[in-house]
């Protein structure tokens, strides 16, 4: 009797720890997908106000606005497109690496042009924006040229799998137009004695005799 109340005891341990990690892994989940929804909502505003920056405020403040917003949806873009290529391509691995590396200095220049917003020496703005220009040229460019090099490489991943499927199907359907009919039983071409059809004006034939 100890020994059933044992194990059973046992058994609602374990129950109880199941659920406990159950509920702890749930909550994980849910805090993570509620700070991804909050981040993107974050992201959606700002682009949404450097846009309006862009378009409202004429002159060196307008443009550091635009780059930013420029650099932000180049750098985003890249992001994507690596992290999805690399749940199927192992080998995207090295080009994430050199994104990294890439997003620090974009990082660094996002900083720079977020302090300079709110710069009120217009002759100040209008001296830092050509390197700001330059800067963002370079990064944004690299990512753009990171981002369709793999799309490049995905499309041709399926043209590759596109080609061997259609060749596949190709010797399929012809492999189905190939059908030979039933065959026909043979039909004799002469009716053997005795078996052909039998008619009133005939005569049975006699035996022959055997003496």
């Amino acid at each position: 009797m100890e020994t059933v109340i044992t194990v059973f005891a046992l058994l609602f341990l374990i129950f109880v720890g199941l659920g406990g990690y159950v509920a702890v892994k749930a909550i994980g989940a849910a805090k993570r997908g509620v700070d991804r929804t909050l981040t993107q909502a974050r992201r959606t505003v700002e682009d949404h106000t450097l846009r309006a920056k862009s378009l409202a405020q004429p002159g060196p403040a307008g443009e550091i606005a635009q780059l930013r917003l420029t650099l932000r949806t180049s750098m985003r873009a890249t992001q994507d497109a690596l992290q999805a290529g690399a749940t199927e391509d192992q080998s995207l691995k090295e080009s994430l690496g050199l994104f990294q590396r890439l997003s620090a200095y974009g990082h660094e220049l996002d900083d720079d042009l977020k302090r300079l917003e709110s710069e009120p020496d217009r002759a100040t703005l209008t001296d830092r924006l050509p390197d700001l220009r330059r800067r963002t040229e370079r990064i944004t460019q690299s990512a753009d040229s990171l981002r369709w090099a793999v799309r490049d490489r995905a499309q041709r991943f399926v043209d590759d799998d596109l080609d061997t499927l259609s060749a596949q199907i190709d010797i399929e359907a012809g492999a189905l137009r190939h059908w030979t009919g039933p065959e026909a039983e043979p039909r004799p071409a002469i009716t053997p004695p005795g078996r052909g059809p039998a008619y009133s004006w005939q005569k049975k034939a006699r035996p022959e005799s055997t003496t």
